[in-house]
């Protein structure tokens, strides 16, 4: 309520994104976006307090998972989405025709880096070309956030590319031809990429990635900032099997396990469940295929 409070005062009056303050001339004259006030941030801190107290639990943004990562690479790469077009004047963006070969570019990109980093996307919209070092295959992001190490990345098997950062980043900079500042830019109309160096709004790349959650029919209102995050956390864990203490180590956590944090990113009811609950104990299940990853045959295979 408080996000369409925002918008409709933000853009359909026209009062922008400045916070609620009385004017420089006086008079108790106010200016800015009266939602984006002290009082209503103020409120909205006490309302979770108390709705905290009443026993009532956050739902958390659900986990993406490979699966849908899988359908989206596959779908992006299509010929009619992923072939650049020429730009044609006047050329809107829709719920049919809402990107083109740029855009989707850029898309498996952040898809990538936030899932395999663990990052929110408004983390990786952040990233700029000199926090990239390149090492034959070798992708290092350097400590934009000081208390991040860095993240070295080398590029996955072929049948992983799907969740492949490097193959992603190649073909997203390949076609931007962006060389310096910030890596994700906003897409304009026509599939232009903005030239102006600021980094695409994360309301834009919200829109977009519920735009591509719905060119492969998964309804994209579960899905939010940490989905990536905590798919990334669930994929480390679940199917490469790696244990708690390298996962924190490798997202620049804290080991520390009393605030259990890293439980909320693994578990949530929230999630599309590993194996059907009728599947627990059925001997005639269906079988699983050898885990590329451990080498046994498990249901993360």
């Amino acid at each position: 309520m408080r996000a369409s409070m925002t918008y409709a005062f933000g853009r359909l009056q026209g009062l922008g994104n400045m916070w609620w303050h009385e004017s420089d001339v006086g008079g108790g004259v106010m200016v800015g976006n009266p939602s984006i006030s002290t009082e209503v941030s103020s409120f909205m801190c006490l309302l979770r307090r108390r709705k905290v107290k009443a026993g009532e639990v956050a739902t958390s943004a659900r986990a993406i998972t490979t699966d849908i990562l899988f359908k989206l690479y596959h779908h992006n790469h299509l010929n009619e989405n992923w072939a650049i077009q020429p730009y044609q004047p006047g050329e809107r963006l829709n719920s049919h025709h809402w990107g083109g070969g740029r855009a989707r570019r850029l898309l498996q990109a952040a898809y990538t880096i936030a899932f395999v980093c663990m990052l929110r996307f408004d983390e990786v919209l952040k990233i700029q070309v000199h926090d990239f070092g390149v090492l034959i295959f070798v992708f290092i992001s350097t400590n934009y956030h000081p208390d991040i190490k860095p993240f070295h990345l080398w590029a996955f098997p072929p049948h992983e590319a799907h969740i492949c950062p490097v193959r992603a980043l190649a073909a997203w900079l390949s076609e931007s031809r962006i060389k310096s500042g910030y890596v994700f830019r906003k897409i304009a109309s026509g599939d232009r990429i903005a030239e102006a160096n600021t980094p695409m709004t994360s309301e834009q790349f919200l829109e977009l990635f519920r735009n591509n959650l719905l060119d492969i029919g998964i309804d994209p209102a579960p899905y939010g900032t940490h989905s990536f995050r905590r798919g990334g956390c669930q994929y480390l864990h679940v199917e490469r099997r790696w244990a708690l203490r390298k996962i924190c180590e490798w997202g620049g956590w804290s080991a520390e396990f009393s605030n259990l944090t890293i439980v909320k990113y693994l578990i949530s009811s929230n999630d599309d469940p590993v194996e059907p609950r009728e599947h627990f104990f059925n001997p005639d299940r269906p079988p699983t295929v050898k885990c590329p990853h451990c080498g046994r045959c498990c249901p993360c295979g």
